[in-house]
């Protein structure tokens, strides 16, 4: 919610096309998306440029939840719009975004409060998380909720900064040069944090230099700027460009600002030694151990000391800092419930995005339930309590928990279901009593409620390997693959085999989210599946039998017919009209009609009109080998022949879809009506031409058992197949062969990631556990392990043992925990 704002003001002086109406034109909130408006009436719809359709197109269903202010792209106004949304006051304007950011730069100018802008390659996200912690011991704090750093996301975190709060964190990350220059006047900071520097989007600037100058644009009008003066690119361009007064630097050394040393505390994590140019010193503890978070907190220690905060309220700020998962995550629970689990922190404006997420997971068979600690920091307990209940009726939500003393004197506007707690220790005591069983429930709370516990209660009991699916990763890498498409060009992403290893049902509703027209199964139950879990898109089902017919018209899956035995069948067979996809063999010599049978197809497709054809597609046998693209180019040419001349005989005009991921990259001219994305959603560039602008989306994920010391020639594992060279450690890791992790990894064939550095394996993998070396490493039991991910990739795993990426994301075993992570 923004301060009341006159959209009639706004428009008149603001550029473009402004049609007044009859309705009121004060707006307290700003929506992009119909779905999510709350109150009509005090809203404002801006109809951004969409993937698959602009957001104009939407407008009337927000008219429709009485919205009447509205910017509209100018491309857009017709005589017909305007009658459709008769009485609304109307901008139309050549770029709706600008108009936006226009818009929040108004909410900026009359916030009277600090705002810290925080921008760097790495970390931005977590420092802005845990300052915002850390603040909130004397401040109102508010923060861009999630990672919205861009010309987007920066806006709509401006426009949620009320009077009431006292310091805004708004986070800035740009990919071009040129961008932040334009964010600088939406956020205009007063104080900034330069976190790190990285290799993100390298690609689009002339050098280093020239990423760090571009940056620092956010910093214009700062008084101040927080830095760590080790890095000698980011320091150098600082000390060079801005005067030492506007200077604040950090160092594990002397020389600067403050010197920040950092000490092992035995099993307890951390303590921090600070030292100020004023000579005075303080000793600041931490669970944390590893250097990224290290790094992270002490931007933040010397921030809040900054902003004029004692070293006690730091220390107490950092004391609610445990290892906790910032993201929100679904994972499995007991009695086959599903866990949302966004316990670190909680605000509204987070609240709606996790309620958003869980609409995207689809309908459960149980209910919709939210447990949920009180907003301490939002302000006025009544006002902040009818807009939960707002958001609450909005988003379906079945069955209410509150956790704290005030939720229950407020309990009338809450859902008839609902059950109220004084505390966490309370609802653990009585968890039982809430009967939940196959319940969608999300779980968010501020730090101090300590909902980790929660969810450690709620979440099923598997062991601690864990298969990470990144969705903003996945959604980068659907971008970057649309964007090598015409306008109009359809995308059907495969998600067979439990979405390459992933989880159908998850990963389906949030293709359905972000834009893609069509999905594939390798079977008809997989597609029943998906329709029983609330999936509406179009679902291609590439293994079917005429014994399948009833699912497949009950389900509304289109199988893919590729001899014409079958097509006979389900022609004589069906009793009502049933799409399929025909498919066509050019060359992989697996399934498909040839040449020979193309004119028996048309003759049976004319004598059965109500077997229609959707689609007509063929499978390239090598779009990722170069060394075969003459004959890619010879199945793609009778592709085309061929196609044209079922559609020409036919009089029809199926959606053509030939190429996979790797062919995408290859021969995007041959696009045509659709593609179909597989193994690039996950961030594997098969061709090996464009690695470096997809992002790993998926990561295995483990921790360390047990550490042990073992001398020169000691023996390990099955057939002692594991010798020390020299006395060292070994760790035992929690993943075996039948988790996925594959048997040809052993006896140093792969490595994992520990801590930042590279442990081999060491003997055999067994079933259920392997270990490897970690020699002069310092591990401990319950370190984190990466088995894959960035590092090391499924590609670099895949070439030790002489594979492919699809087996191993397949292999991976279903009693390995999937995590779903929203950053």
């Amino acid at each position: 919610m923004i301060e009341p704002i006159d959209f009639n003001a706004f428009s008149v002086n603001h550029s473009g096309d402004y049609l007044p109406g009859s309705a009121p034109a004060q707006i307290q909130r700003v929506s992009i998306d119909s779905r999510n408006v709350q109150n009509g009436t005090s809203t404002l719809f801006v109809a951004l440029e969409g993937t698959r359709r602009s957001g104009w197109h939407f407008a009337a269903d927000a008219y429709r939840q009485q919205v009447r202010n509205f910017i509209l792209p100018a491309a857009a106004q017709s005589p017909e719009l305007q009658t459709s949304l008769s009485g609304s006051n109307l901008l139309f304007c050549q770029d709706p975004l600008r108009a936006l950011q226009d818009l929040a730069q108004m909410n900026r100018h009359a916030f009277k409060g600090m705002v810290v802008g925080i921008t760097g390659s790495n970390g931005k996200t977590i420092v802005k998380e845990w300052l915002a912690q850390v603040l909130s011991e004397n401040y109102r704090v508010w923060k861009s909720p999630k990672s919205y750093n861009s010309q987007l996301g920066v806006p709509l975190s401006v426009l949620g900064m009320e009077s009431s709060h006292q310091v805004a964190l708004l986070e800035a990350g740009i990919s071009q040069p040129g961008e932040m220059k334009r964010l600088e006047a939406i956020i205009q900071p007063r104080l900034g944090i330069f976190t790190t520097i990285g290799t993100a989007h390298d690609e689009n600037f002339e050098n280093l230099e020239q990423k760090i100058a571009e940056k620092c644009v956010l910093f214009a009008g700062c008084r101040f700027v927080i830095y760590r003066k080790d890095v000698e690119k980011i320091s150098g361009y600082l000390e060079q460009h801005f005067p030492p007064e506007v200077r604040i630097s950090w160092s594990e050394k002397p020389g600067a600002d403050y010197m920040l040393t950092v000490k092992p505390d035995g099993k307890k994590g951390s303590r921090i030694l600070l030292l100020g140019n004023d000579l005075s010193t303080y000793t600041f503890t931490t669970t944390f151990r590893d250097p990224a978070s290290l790094e992270n907190i002490r931007h933040v220690i010397v921030s809040g000391l900054v902003l004029g905060m004692s070293a006690q309220s730091v220390q107490r700020g950092l004391d609610l800092l445990h290892t906790v998962d910032m993201r929100l995550t679904a994972k499995q629970g007991i009695n086959r419930c599903r866990i949302l689990d966004d316990s670190y922190n909680n605000d509204l404006a987070g609240l709606e995005i996790a309620l958003e997420f869980m609409n995207q997971q689809g309908k459960p068979a149980g209910k919709k339930v939210l447990i949920l600690s009180e907003m301490l920091q939002e302000g006025k307990q009544s006002v902040v309590h009818e807009r939960i209940a707002r958001m609450i009726t909005h988003y379906g939500i079945d069955r209410f928990v509150g956790v704290g003393k005030n939720f229950d004197s407020h309990k009338g506007i809450f859902p008839e279901q609902r059950a109220f707690y004084p505390d966490t220790d309370t609802l653990l005591e009585r968890l039982s009593e809430l009967n939940l069983r196959e319940d969608l429930i999300l779980v968010k709370g501020a730090r101090a409620f300590h909902f980790e516990r929660v969810v450690r209660a709620l979440e099923a009991r598997v062991h601690d390997t864990v298969l990470e699916i990144n969705l903003n990763c996945l959604r980068h890498n659907f971008d970057h693959y649309r964007a090598q498409l015409k306008p109009g060009t359809k995308v059907m992403v495969m998600v067979k085999a439990f979405a390459y290893g992933s989880g159908s049902a998850e990963i389906a509703h949030h293709l359905q989210q972000i834009g893609a027209d069509y999905l594939s199964v390798a079977y008809p139950d997989e597609g029943v599946y998906l329709r029983e879990r609330g999936v509406e898109l179009p679902i291609m089902v590439m293994n079917s039998a005429v014994r399948h017919l009833d699912l497949l018209l009950r389900y509304r899956l289109e199988p893919v017919v590729y001899d014409l035995q079958t097509l006979r069948e389900l022609a004589d067979t069906a009793t009502e009209n049933l799409s399929i996809h025909l498919e066509l063999d050019t060359g992989m010599r697996r399934l498909g009609m040839e040449e020979m049978d193309l004119e028996a197809t048309v003759t049976l497709l004319q004598q059965h009109p109500h077997i229609q054809m959707a689609g007509l597609f063929s499978h390239l046998a090598a779009a990722d080998e170069a060394a075969h693209e003459a004959f890619s180019r010879q199945q793609l040419a009778l592709f085309d022949r061929w196609s044209r001349f079922l559609m020409q005989r036919l009089g029809c005009r199926p959606l053509r879809h030939v190429l996979n991921s790797a062919g995408i990259i290859r021969f995007p001219e041959y696009a045509l009506d659709m593609v179909r994305l597989g193994i690039g959603l996950f961030g594997v560039e098969i061709n090996g031409m464009e690695q470096e602008k997809l992002q790993p989306a998926v990561s295995l994920k483990t921790v360390v058992s047990q550490v042990r010391k073992l001398k020169k020639g000691e023996t390990i594992g099955y057939g002692r197949r594991g010798r020390m060279h020299a006395d060292g450690e070994i760790a035992t890791l929690a993943i075996g062969y039948a988790d996925g992790y594959d048997r040809r990894f052993g006896n140093g064939q792969a490595y994992v990631l520990i801590k930042g550095n590279k442990a081999r394996t060491i003997g055999t993998i067994c079933m259920d556990m392997c270990m490897v070396d970690v020699t002069g490493m310092d591990v401990r039991e319950g370190d984190a392990v990466m088995l894959f991910g960035e590092d090391p990739s499924l590609q670099q795993l895949a070439e030790c043992i002489g594979t492919i990426p699809y087996e191993l994301l397949t292999g991976i075993g279903r009693r390995v925990k999937r995590l779903y992570v929203l950053d």
